[in-house]
């Protein structure tokens, strides 16, 4: 059984037992995450497709709070001797599906 979920304005396969990392989320004090956005679910037998969403709940457990891989931007003006290297690292949370309830 998989569902596809949105959640940062990325859309996510996800099982249950699957490790993501997705855009930062508020989440309560125990760390349970509830995506409401469902868009699609196959139980293996029948297949669901929301319109634009379906009335189907994904768990999940936070499981930390990780930093993407650096990227690297330059800035440059021609003729001018200006250039600057400028890094970022997204912060993610990490998150397990526990369940997909139907």
């Amino acid at each position: 059984m998989y569902a596809i979920i949105e959640t940062g304005g990325k859309q996510y396969r996800v099982e249950k037992g699957d490790v993501i990392d997705i855009e930062l989320l508020d989440t309560t004090k125990d760390g349970q995450i509830e995506f409401k956005q469902v868009l699609f679910v196959n139980n293996g037998n029948a297949i669901k497709i929301g319109k634009p969403y379906l009335t189907v709940a994904v768990k999940g457990q936070l499981l930390s709070e990780v930093k993407g891989p650096k990227e690297i931007a330059y800035k440059y003006k021609k003729r001018k001797g200006y250039r600057r290297k400028v890094g970022h690292r997204q912060q993610y949370a990490r998150v397990q599906i526990t369940d997909i309830v139907e």
